[in-house]
């Protein structure tokens, strides 16, 4: 029997409640989940690579069968290299749709076998980003609602405020 393998690739900075959400349900359809932190030299990241790894195998431990990488390159070129079928992508509102629907058909084109799924997460975090939490925490608001703990011990580290 074939595995089927996925990525679900992102920038995780940081890693929150609906990325582990889509995880947690991607991982019933797929044998391995690889998560690919993509390093975009055109985003500006609070955390490094390697905190944004740390982070998301931490925040992911509690899930067999899940990889954490980090990847510089294109989506479809790792997803072939580690014989990954489909890419996996989150969707929260409409508004992510066109953006997400021209990278799923531009890398269609460039790897016809690699498909993409769309995923919603729990409509608890529908209106969540990495963008908002980094926001709200740069203010000292908690955000135990957004984060799980590491996650939120770690942005509090970032931003030199009491724990």
């Amino acid at each position: 029997m074939k595995n089927k393998i996925a990525i679900y690739p992102g920038t995780f900075d940081p890693i929150t409640l609906g990325h582990i959400d889509i995880v947690e349900r991607s991982i019933k359809i797929f044998d391995k989940i690889i998560v690919v932190i993509g390093i975009n030299s055109h985003k500006q990241c609070l955390f490094n690579e390697a905190e944004r790894l740390d982070m998301t195998k931490h925040s992911l431990n509690h899930i067999d069968n899940i990889e954490v990488i980090i990847n510089e390159g294109l989506t479809v070129d790792i997803a072939e290299k580690h014989n990954a079928s489909t890419i996996i992508r989150g969707l929260r509102a409409i508004s992510d749709f066109d953006y997400e629907f021209q990278i799923a058909l531009t890398n269609r084109k460039i790897r016809y076998n690699i498909d993409t799924i769309f995923m919603l997460p729990d409509e608890k975090y529908t209106y969540l980003s990495s963008t908002i939490v980094r926001e709200i925490a740069m203010f000292n608001e908690n955000i135990n609602s957004f984060v799980n703990d590491y996650v939120s011990t770690k942005l509090k580290e970032k931003f030199n405020m009491k724990i």
